[in-house]
């Protein structure tokens, strides 16, 4: 069991922190504030290969795999520059296309991705169905060689930024067991009878959210991802990649939080010493610091196994709780020990928490990951 890191992985990690290292928790705080896009960061990793470091080389990528793409998630998020967008379109539609699209898909979808020149964001969360997946009522029917598409989609992320859509769509029943078939699609954002409804959030994000109307969206054959119905299966295969990611921004951000606190309670001194040299503002910043390298530890883990190819639901679901947890803690420790400065805009830790806080509910909830880990882990009869 060897838990060091190869030299070129330290190296990647050391590169994509000098770059997000130029831009920094104030260009993150200002765009945040105004829901404005990261930009010129995505376009300087894009740009140095990092934006599309998992797609396979014949398609203009990196040819790494998810361990590359959570260190690159987690060291920009080191730097004060989380980005959602690379746990959509690089983790789950990079890694959907890669393994279920058809070689013209690949051809004509992944070269994009993998330059940064255009994004993929998924679609599936719904106002009626929450984290039950089998309830998604947006439907395809087919019309010749056609697929219409109607429906409603709630909370997907970037559809301003976005090329294309990666939509979740009931085509089917099952005859046995009465459950939705579903199938993937490819749905361009310009598309006619799509629209899209700006959904304010009180979080300050750099990504804006969006409301989707779907009215007899019509997309051709050549836009359906993999087999009719089998959208159960990819779409996991793409859930497990989101929420390692998902696992190392958190990461990031706590890194981030507690570098900012820890200096903060060197700094600055009460009564002669620095407030870090109290107990009372050390040991969350100390606790919150091994929560973290726990996080870190278990999200290697999932992201390695995915990219060996084995089981990595339990231990995706495992990094995402943990690291969500984790970051919360170190941002409102960092909060804390900054005591009214916490606050204010000028240190800039309130963006964080709302990321954070967003991140605890989001890819997949933490009572969902206690499910799972109850009913697989432990053997515990199904809750819900």
């Amino acid at each position: 069991m060897d838990f060091a890191e190869s030299p070129e992985l330290t190296a990647l990690r050391k590169t994509v922190g000098q770059i997000a290292g130029r831009y920094g928790g104030p260009y993150y705080a200002e765009h945040a504030a105004r829901h404005e896009p990261l930009t010129e960061l995505w376009a300087d990793l894009a740009r140095a290969g990092f934006i599309g470091i998992n797609v396979p080389e014949e398609y203009g990528g990196g040819g790494g795999g998810l361990v590359e793409l959570a260190a690159v998630c987690e060291e920009i998020a080191a730097q004060g520059c989380p980005m959602l967008l690379l746990l959509v379109s690089a983790a789950i539609s990079a890694e959907v296309i890669a393994r279920y699209g058809d070689d013209e898909q690949k051809q004509r979808w992944l070269p994009g991705l993998a330059d940064g020149t255009s994004k993929v964001v998924f679609a599936i969360t719904e106002p009626g169905a929450g984290s039950n997946t089998h309830r998604l009522a947006t439907s395809a029917r087919q019309e010749g060689a056609d697929w219409l598409i109607s429906g409603t989609k709630y909370y997907i992320s970037g559809v301003d930024e976005a090329r294309a859509l990666l939509v979740v769509a009931r085509t089917g029943t099952d005859e046995v067991s009465g459950r939705a078939q579903m199938s993937l699609f490819l749905v361009p954002t310009d598309a006619e009878g799509l629209t899209a409804q700006s959904l304010p959030v009180d979080a300050m994000l750099p990504e804006r959210q969006f409301t989707l109307f779907f009215d007899d969206v019509r997309v051709g054959p050549d836009m359906l991802v993999g087999e009719v119905g089998a959208g159960f299966a990819q779409v996991f295969y793409g859930l497990n990649p989101e929420r390692i990611t998902g696992a190392a921004l958190c990461v990031g951000i706590a890194r981030y939080a507690l570098a900012r606190g820890a200096a903060y309670a060197t700094q600055r001194s009460v009564w002669d010493t620095p407030i870090g040299a109290h107990q009372g503002v050390s040991h969350p910043l100390a606790k919150a610091a091994i929560e973290t390298e726990l996080a870190a530890l278990m999200t290697r883990k999932a992201a390695w196994a995915h990219d060996a190819g084995q089981p990595a639901g339990e231990a995706a679901n495992m990094a995402k709780y943990a690291a969500a947890e984790a970051a919360l803690a170190a941002v409102d420790a960092a909060i804390q020990t900054h005591g009214g400065n916490g606050l204010s805009t000028e240190y800039g830790l309130v963006p964080y928490w709302g990321l954070a806080r967003l991140l605890r509910i989001a890819p997949v909830n933490r009572e969902m990951v206690l499910n799972f880990v109850a009913q697989h882990t432990l053997g515990l009869p199904r809750s819900y």
